[in-house]
């Protein structure tokens, strides 16, 4: 018999588990047709579940939205703390930080578009929504930038311009790949993308070692 404890839990873990399903309904659904064309209905049969079941969870089709973009975002944030806690100097945070965008871009390409594409011209609270989450990302990308900075890694920039900069190199690339599939593999951008954006700063790539070097002392190509 199960104690008083775990009574109150399964009804817990039987909402979350509905709650998932209709969270990775929506992403199919809102990932095919867009916001405008997505209707509730089609979410709640790609589910299994109720619309008593879905207004439970999100009051609306727009809250249901908004929670799929939040989460990519965490997604992202969370996996580019990952990547940087193992790095020292701050170009090398940028370097794994971009590449874990990537990554995780990859693994939640339907999650993407929805982010990128569909979000696009959807109005005020979504433009709005999608800015915030921008300037998160380009503040995150500057902080590195001026720790690098500081211990003289790169040369004096402006690091708010370079981190919105870099932000919209990687941001249209994405939304390249989410409409064309090229190339294949996302992260195959990744050499040549970090070369020119290292090269944005006044840094070069070694040819040997692959590490950024200071331009203005001699630093080779790529």
């Amino acid at each position: 018999m199960n104690s008083p404890m775990e009574q109150q839990e399964q009804p817990t873990r039987g909402k979350e588990a509905t709650r998932q399903r209709i969270v990775e309904a929506a992403i199919g659904v809102f990932a095919e047709k867009g916001y405008h064309d997505a209707v509730v209905d089609e979410i709640v049969r790609a589910s299994g579940t109720s619309k008593g079941s879905f207004y439970f969870h999100f009051p609306s089709k727009e809250d249901i939205f908004f929670a799929l973009i939040e989460g990519l975002a965490s997604r992202l944030a969370g996996s580019v703390d990952e990547a940087v806690a193992g790095e020292g100097g701050g170009v090398a945070r940028v370097d794994a930080a971009i590449r874990a965008v990537f990554h995780t871009v990859s693994r939640h390409r339907k999650l993407a578009k929805i982010l990128l594409v569909h979000t696009a011209g959807l109005g005020h609270p979504f433009d709005r929504r999608l800015m915030e989450i921008h300037g998160r990302f380009a503040q995150l990308i500057k902080a590195h930038l001026d720790r690098a900075m500081a211990s003289r890694d790169i040369p004096p920039v402006d690091t708010q311009v370079a981190a919105y900069a870099w932000l919209g190199a990687v941001n249209e690339l994405v939304i390249r790949w989410l409409h064309t599939g090229e190339p294949a593999d996302l992260q195959s951008l990744l050499p040549d993308l970090r070369a020119l954006l290292l090269r944005s700063l006044g840094l070069a790539v070694g040819p040997d070692t692959g590490s950024p070097q200071r331009g203005d002392q001699g630093g080779h190509g790529i």
